[in-house]
């Protein structure tokens, strides 16, 4: 009776290995979307080499909303800083989540390893505020990472803007409704210029009115249509904006690529240095539903391409 339960078994274990075998091995399991389109790699917690490669300036105060404080850190390369500065809009959804540096170096590694000094810019966030609050925000926190510039070993001529989404929304803010400071402001902050030399955004908004026409009002989003042009960059782009490069999937549902088109459509118009790349078969953040290995391959190709634009439009 063993023996023949043992070769049972045997037959049993045979046609269930050749089966295993016809199906071909195991697929990767997909992690979903990547946050904010950042590669795998660069979502990590940083190694304690990379931690030796930058300093920090923690919590610097910007301003202040409703009695708190709007705050932003910045991340030195300890050798071979090339004097030029990179502002990453910490938003996703209009939602700026702080967290400490040494959890946040390696999203900024790539930056870091090229000598740039890398600034994590935080704003008030949803659900309490709103868009437009984000935007005061912004505007001001660029005046004052440019005004201290120097202090952080940075050239006020030589700074980009970089973000994501909301963050990519908020850096076109920064770079096409920038202007020279207000010399009759009572803010003493508002006098200074807010001017940016290049920008990059991954699948921006940029025309919220059209955005965001029959969604339930919520949140972040919850304020009067009557704001929408105040907020919306394609508004305000002019013959002085920065070189920008935007980068989007051309199957993006949560902001369709045309948000990025009628951008740089109107940055053509105004005779601005711009590109717009499309990758194909892309969700938002980079995410190709299946096939982790391609989604990584976007958000990698992304990076680089984001790293090669800083290098080309703010290097001496």
């Amino acid at each position: 009776m063993n023996r023949l339960w043992g070769a049972a078994l045997a037959v049993g274990w045979a046609l269930g290995a050749g089966a295993a075998l016809a199906q071909g091995p195991a697929q990767p399991v997909d992690p979903g979307p990547p946050l904010s389109g950042y590669p795998r790699n660069a979502l990590r917690l940083p190694t304690p080499a990379e931690l030796e490669t930058a300093t920090y300036v923690r919590d610097v105060v910007y301003g202040h909303r409703d009695g708190m404080a709007l705050t932003y850190d910045v991340f030195k390369p300890v050798k071979r800083a090339n004097g030029a500065l990179v502002v990453n809009m910490v938003s996703a959804g209009w939602r700026s989540s702080w967290g400490p540096p040494e959890e946040r170096q390696a999203r900024y590694q790539a930056l870091l390893d090229k000598g740039f000094t890398v600034v994590a810019l935080y704003h008030s966030s949803a659900p309490r505020f709103q868009v437009p609050d984000a935007v005061a925000d912004v505007r001001l926190g660029m005046r004052h990472i440019k005004l201290h510039a120097l202090d952080y070993g940075a050239d006020p001529a030589r700074i980009g803007v970089w973000g994501a989404s909301a963050g990519g929304h908020l850096a076109l803010v920064a770079g096409m409704m920038a202007d020279d400071g207000d010399a009759g402001a009572a803010n003493p902050l508002e006098r200074y210029g807010n001017r940016v030399a290049a920008v990059v955004a991954y699948f921006p908004p940029t025309d919220l009115a059209v955005l965001l026409q029959g969604r339930p009002k919520g949140g972040a989003i919850a304020f009067d249509d009557k704001l929408y042009p105040s907020v919306s960059p394609i508004l305000s782009v002019d013959g002085r904006d920065p070189p920008t490069l935007m980068l989007h999937g051309d199957a993006d549902r949560g902001v369709p690529p045309a948000q990025s088109e009628v951008m740089k459509a109107a940055l053509d118009r105004a005779g601005v240095r711009n590109e717009l790349r499309m990758f194909a078969g892309a969700d938002h953040d980079f995410y190709v539903k299946g096939d982790p290995a391609r989604t990584d391959a976007y958000a990698t190709a992304a990076m680089n391409a984001m790293v090669a634009w800083f290098e080309e439009h703010l290097r001496k």
